[in-house]
């Protein structure tokens, strides 16, 4: 589990085709608390295995599946990678519930200031679409962000100048490709709904758990 609040940087060295997937290998800063071989780390949003680590790089393999799902393959040495290792049981929490399992990719379609902040308009294909809600979380590469704004063909979030900063979002631009992950209770009440053979009524809901 992850919280969408970008621990660190990172940077692309090498990206491996092995055939059945992927090897990534990322540089980085000293963490505060070295990471282990083993330890979860979410690479722009989309959950790995660290292995061969040393002080300030690790690699990752990628099953075809991941490379598929999200923008980790089309990654090129130099890209900025944003990072999050998995949230420590009893650590405090900020952000939302974010799994690391990318939902899609979208595109980024335009990138407009507003005073200090950033709005940054998202187009993704409808079942993607499907998922999000007006003022519901969303994540976006590993960020833990807010819907501002959502139509048919595109949902807008806004960012402030701090995570514009200490994110690799000032390293993207229009037409760049991003990794997106859904709110996870929406995703659960999405199923219900569309599983549930009754009507759907708040009683019903409240039965459900919800």
């Amino acid at each position: 589990m992850f919280t969408g609040l970008i621990e660190k940087l990172g940077k692309i060295t090498n990206v491996t085709n092995r055939g059945d997937g992927y090897i990534i290998d990322i540089e980085h800063s000293s963490w505060d608390i070295p990471i282990k071989a083993g330890d979860s780390i979410a690479v722009c949003g989309a959950c790995l295995t660290a292995t061969n680590i040393s002080e300030k790089s690790f690699s990752a393999d990628m099953l075809t599946e991941t490379a598929e799902v999200t923008t980790l393959s089309k990654k090129k040495v130099g890209d900025v990678v944003n990072l999050e290792r998995a949230m420590a049981a009893g650590g405090r929490f900020g952000g939302h519930f974010v799994t690391g399992h990318v939902d899609g990719v979208g595109r980024i379609a335009e990138i407009k200031s507003l005073s200090k902040d950033y709005v940054v308009s998202v187009e993704a294909d409808k079942e993607l679409l499907d998922g999000i809600v007006l003022k519901g979380s969303i994540t976006i590469e590993g960020i833990s962000l807010t819907v501002a704004r959502i139509d048919s063909r595109s949902f807008d979030v806004h960012i402030i100048p701090t995570t514009w900063q200490e994110t690799n979002l000032f390293d993207l631009g229009s037409g760049s490709l991003i990794n997106v992950e859904t709110d996870m209770i929406g995703k659960y009440v999405k199923r219900f709904m569309e599983k549930s053979e009754s009507s759907i009524s708040m009683e019903s809901l409240k039965k459900a758990g919800f």
